[in-house]
């Protein structure tokens, strides 16, 4: 792996789509163990898939793996905290405002 330069890895994979009223979700599992590092981007090839409600739809497919650059992971490591606690900005309060 580059400073600057990113490398590409294409690995099998198993998506995992529900659309169950107790459970919404989209999960992708490496066959091959490989590992998602911070920076890292993944595309899985293929058309769209849809589960109808009610069901669970799981496809054998293949994914590209965008490995970040040595800076880019750096760089998201440094700033990945600021984000997430982006999300932690709220607040509940019992007056309703109008």
């Amino acid at each position: 792996m580059g400073i600057f330069t990113r490398e590409q890895e294409k690995v099998p994979c198993t998506v995992e789509i529900s659309h169950k009223f107790e459970s919404l979700h989209a999960h992708v599992r490496f066959n091959n163990g490989a590992v998602v590092h911070p920076g890292d981007e993944v595309l899985v090839e293929g058309p769209e898939i849809m589960a109808p409600f009610g069901e669970v739809v799981q496809e054998e497919r293949n994914a590209i793996i965008l490995r970040a650059s040595t800076i880019e992971r750096l760089w998201t490591r440094a700033t990945g905290d600021f984000e997430v606690m982006e999300l932690c900005e709220f607040s509940f309060s019992e007056e309703a405002t109008l």
